[in-house]
Order: C-alpha cells, then sequence, then structure tokens
C-alpha cells in the first residue's frame, strides 16, 4: 500500500531532523564543557612566561582610516618593544594607507597584483620579503591582522603564554568594534563570541584543535616556512589554513585572555557579500579537502574528531536546512499547482515549514541568549540594545540560508569592505 504523500512529508522531515541532532549533538556538549572550563579558568593561576619575537603583520588594502589606530594598539601593548616588529602590506592600494603605516611607524612594503588578488596572496608577498630581507631577526611567529582591529593591550602578552604551552597556532577571542550599529553588525559580533567561547574554548579544555577565524591569530614561523609561505589562496584562506594543518594533525590553541576588536559591516549589501565569499569558500574547501577530511575521521591517528568537527563547521548544516526547506516549498508549490489532490500537502507542508522556522529560532536564540548572558561584560553597548539583539540574532543567522543556496551556483570573487569606525581602543570600551 502507497504512502499517502502527507505521510511521506512527515516522515520525511523527521529523518532530517533526525540527521540534523545526530551531525550536531556533540556541540550541545560543547556548551556544557565551557561552562565547566569558565569556572574552572576563573581560579587558574597562569604564570609568566620569557617573551619570544614576534613579527606582526597586516594585510590592507585602502585602509587609511583605520590602520594608525590598530599600529598605535600594537605599540601599546605590556608587552618588551623591541619584541614586537610591526610589518605592513599596503596591497592594491589606491589611498594613503601605506604612508599612514609608515608614519605610524610599521615597516611598509606596497604590492600591485591585479591577478593575485585576495588577503592570502599579499600575506605570501610579506613572508617571502621578511625570510629574505629580515631573517636575522629570527621570530619566533607571525601574529596575522586585519587593518580594522584593535588589540587589548596585554593581548600579546597573553598569546605568548599559550604560544609558549606548545601550540604552533593560536588563535584569539574575537570582539567587537561595532556591536551597537545595528542588528547586522551584532549578529556577527554575538557570533563571533559565541565561537570563540563555546566552540574553541571546548576544543581547547577537550585537547582537540580549535579553527582560525580569518584575523586575530599567531602561527609558529617554522609552520610558515615548512609550508614554503602562505599557500592557501581560496576564498576563506583561514578555513583552509585551519582544515589543512588538522588533516596533518596540528592542533590550534584557543587564547581566551588575548582579545581583539573587529570592525563589522553593517549594511545587508556588504553583508551579503562577505558572507557570500565564506559560504563558496566553506563550498572550495570542502571541494579540496573533503576527501581528506572525511579520511581523516576513519583513518587518522590523532585528529579525528578535529577531522570530523571541521566537516561538520564547514559543510553540512546550511545544506540539510537548505535541502529541508527547498524540498518543503516544493512539496507546497505543487499543492498550491493542484498536482496533488485535497488540500492535505499544503496543510502538512505549512506545518512542517512553521515548525521548521520555529525550531530553528528557538535554537539559535537560545545560542544567542546564552552568548548575551556570559559575554554581557565584554559586549560595550546599552543593556536594552543587547536584549533586543538576542532576538534578532536568529534573523541574521536565518539570512545565511539564501546566501548558501546562491553560493551553490554564483560565480563568487572577493571583494573589500570599508572600514570607517575610527576609535581607539579606550573608546571601544
Amino acid at each position: 500500500m502507497n504512502l499517502p504523500i502527507s505521510t511521506f512529508i512527515e516522515n520525511f522531515n523527521f529523518l532530517l531532523f533526525l540527521l540534523f541532532i545526530v551531525m550536531y549533538s556533540y556541540q550541545i556538549v560543547y556548551m556544557f564543557v565551557a561552562f565547566v572550563a569558565k569556572r574552572k579558568l576563573r581560579k587558574q593561576v597562569r604564570r609568566e612566561v620569557p617573551p619570544s619575537k614576534y613579527a606582526v603583520i597586516i594585510a590592507a588594502r585602502n585602509e587609511e582610516l583605520v590602520i594608525g589606530q590598530l599600529i598605535k594598539s600594537i605599540q601599546n601593548q605590556k608587552y618588551p618593544v623591541e619584541m614586537i616588529d610591526i610589518f605592513v602590506i599596503a596591497d592594491n592600494c589606491t589611498d594613503q594607507t601605506a604612508r599612514v603605516a609608515e608614519q605610524s611607524g610599521a615597516i611598509v612594503r606596497k604590492r600591485f597584483n591585479k591577478k593575485q588578488v585576495g588577503k592570502g596572496y599579499a600575506l605570501d608577498y610579506m613572508f617571502k620579503i621578511i625570510e629574505s630581507e629580515y631573517a636575522s631577526e629570527k621570530y619566533g611567529g607571525y601574529f596575522i591582522f586585519d587593518a580594522d582591529n584593535l588589540l587589548d593591550e596585554n593581548y600579546i602578552a597573553e598569546m605568548n603564554k599559550t604560544f609558549n604551552q606548545g601550540y604552533r597556532v593560536v588563535t584569539s577571542y574575537r570582539n567587537s568594534k561595532n556591536f551597537d550599529q545595528n542588528w547586522i553588525s551584532a549578529g556577527y559580533a554575538l557570533w563571533f563570541q559565541h565561537e570563540a567561547e563555546y566552540l574553541n574554548l571546548p576544543r581547547m579544555t577537550l585537547g582537540t584543535s580549535c579553527a582560525i577565524s580569518g584575523t586575530g591569530f599567531l602561527v609558529d614561523a617554522d609552520v610558515i616556512r615548512s609550508n614554503g609561505g602562505w599557500i592557501h589562496h581560496l576564498l576563506t584562506e583561514d578555513i583552509e589554513f585551519s582544515v589543512s594543518q588538522i588533516i596533518k594533525g596540528e592542533k590550534i590553541g584557543y587564547c581566551r585572555n588575548a582579545i581583539f576588536y573587529d570592525e563589522q559591516p553593517v549594511t545587508f549589501e556588504q553583508s551579503w557579500n562577505q558572507r557570500l565569499r565564506w559560504a563558496k569558500g566553506f563550498y572550495q574547501v570542502f571541494g579540496k579537502y573533503g576527501k581528506k577530511l572525511l579520511g581523516g575521521i576513519f583513518k587518522g591517528k590523532h585528529s579525528r574528531f578535529s577531522c570530523y568537527d571541521m566537516a561538520m563547521t564547514i559543510m553540512p548544516a546550511m545544506l540539510v536546512s537548505c535541502m529541508s526547506i527547498t524540498i518543503n516549498l516544493a512539496f507546497y508549490a505543487a499543492g498550491i499547482l493542484g498536482i496533488f489532490e485535497g488540500t492535505e500537502v499544503i496543510e502538512t507542508t505549512t506545518i512542517a515549514l512553521l515548525k521548521h522556522i520555529s525550531w530553528f529560532y528557538g535554537l539559535l536564540f537560545v545560542l544567542g541568549f546564552i552568548t548575551t548572558l556570559t559575554e554581557w561584560k565584554k559586549i560595550h553597548c546599552s543593556a536594552w540594545k543587547k536584549i533586543v539583539y538576542t532576538f534578532t540574532f536568529p534573523l541574521f543567522m536565518f539570512t545565511y540560508i539564501p546566501i548558501a543556496i546562491v553560493a551553490l551556483f554564483k560565480d563568487v570573487t572577493w571583494k573589500p569592505i570599508v572600514h570607517t569606525v575610527v576609535k581607539s581602543i579606550d573608546e571601544v570600551r
């Protein structure tokens, strides 16, 4: 006996729900691990370690407004000034970025290349210059920042402590310069804070690998040397680097006491373009490394769970969501067009879509609420905005669904984001 189409739709949605739970239930465990870790870390006394010498690399494209404040925040670090050198690569700039950076005290190089466009190429260009012209400095590692960043004055000292624990790649706590501008900037900020404390912190606690996130990270000089420079040039070079290192068995560390501030987009057009690049970049990374990543889940010696975690991070969630919503909409349209008799299909798919929306909104609200509650003092805006943006956070995340669908079919290129929030570290806090 054939199942009624409405029963098929109900079973289909239930199976997708189970699939989602199976894939991501480990992140619920992460939440509990994070709570326990936070309590323990409050009581932990961190020992002083000898300072290592670092090169700070900033890839900048038309960033004359903000780059001076970043350099100033680096120079004001509570860390021996002679142990930090600042390098700026003015990449295809048409403004005064190079001049402002040089006047602020950075070592500056200009790069003009319209064919090899992107941050990865700029980083590689600077790494090769340092290797050839500054090899005698014997840097222990390289900090990577975007020009719009600002550093807490203890940032490098705290990263140095984690670096000296044996981690060759270390990421940090990503806060926001402009959380309070609107629901878009707040959506970004809440996600990055959630990523720091409820993904990377439990990963660190459980001894698996964290992941870098675009900016605000430290890489051992030997890692760059063994790679032959910065060889990652997909649209999301950060996650590409993370995945490639994890496949090799590298454990990326996380330093929650190293806080930096990042400027987030505030217009939907800017946000769409940036996240479209991220979504496309995730697909590119899965296409290039997916086989090795999945192989590492079953054959990896030291990083099986890390490989699984990264596989879940770069691919399935949005695709499962897109597939579920798309198929339900297809059934709904078929019901409207009269392909199926009666109104049962329309009623079933309507209920299914409402359940999906309610479930995902509720889940995302809980994530945003918990993050807002625990990171309350680190979110620099009025209390009422913190509350309101907790409710808009799920809406921001929902917009990833059409972005993920478009990214499957659209040819995406890197587009610069204009940064205009000119603040000192004291003004941000």
